[in-house]
């Protein structure tokens, strides 16, 4: 992160490059969030509901306190994790700070209420499968434009360092330097 407070995204293409890579590994985490969701459920409050409180019909059970327990401590660690990664590269993205505030505490509200809805709908009421519903689809948009907003801000910074770049090249090139001829040697300056 330290090549982000410095500025040397816009110098360094190699740095930039990785963060790139992450982002891009980022989108499958997008993605995969999304499937296991549609594993095992739907958009439908009613199949929510079935996966929380169990269906005879289905002949599945209600889930356990032990079994949400181990998947809240799983999640809370590594959705957390993945928050505090992205919504940093958010901090330096060419975004306004209002922006980057309100998508930064989107993302947070999204995946605590995501998780605290499975519970609710297990031990409190069953129509807290809405927030549930309500929540995962929150956080796959606010993760969705997270990863965009900071992609197309490295993106912009890595054209940025192809023009610096090239400049830099030019100004070399056209230097004060005479330029050598075959055979020839450069005037001394005596």
């Amino acid at each position: 992160m330290r090549f982000f407070v410095t500025g040397e995204q816009r110098r360094e293409e190699t740095l930039n490059t990785l963060v790139l890579f992450f982002l891009v590994y980022m989108i499958f985490q997008w993605i995969s969030i999304g499937l296991m969701y549609f594993h095992r459920m739907s958009l439908h409050p009613k199949s929510i509901m079935n996966y929380y409180l169990g269906n005879p019909e289905q002949f599945t059970e209600p889930r356990s306190y032990q079994s949400l327990l181990e998947v809240s401590h799983a999640h809370l660690f590594s959705m957390g994790m993945l928050a505090v990664t992205l919504t940093h590269l958010l901090l330096f993205a060419q975004v306004s700070e209002r922006i980057k505030l309100r998508l930064s505490l989107w993302v947070f509200f999204s995946m605590v209420t995501d998780e605290l809805s499975g519970w609710l709908i297990r031990f409190v009421d069953p129509l807290f499968a809405w927030l549930k519903l309500g929540a995962f689809l929150s956080l796959e948009i606010s993760m969705a434009m997270l990863i965009t907003l900071v992609t197309m801000s490295l993106w912009r910074q890595r054209r940025a360092l192809k023009l610096y770049g090239q400049q830099k090249h030019f100004r070399k090139r056209d230097s004060h330097t005479p330029p050598r001829v075959a055979g020839r040697t450069p005037p001394s300056d005596q």
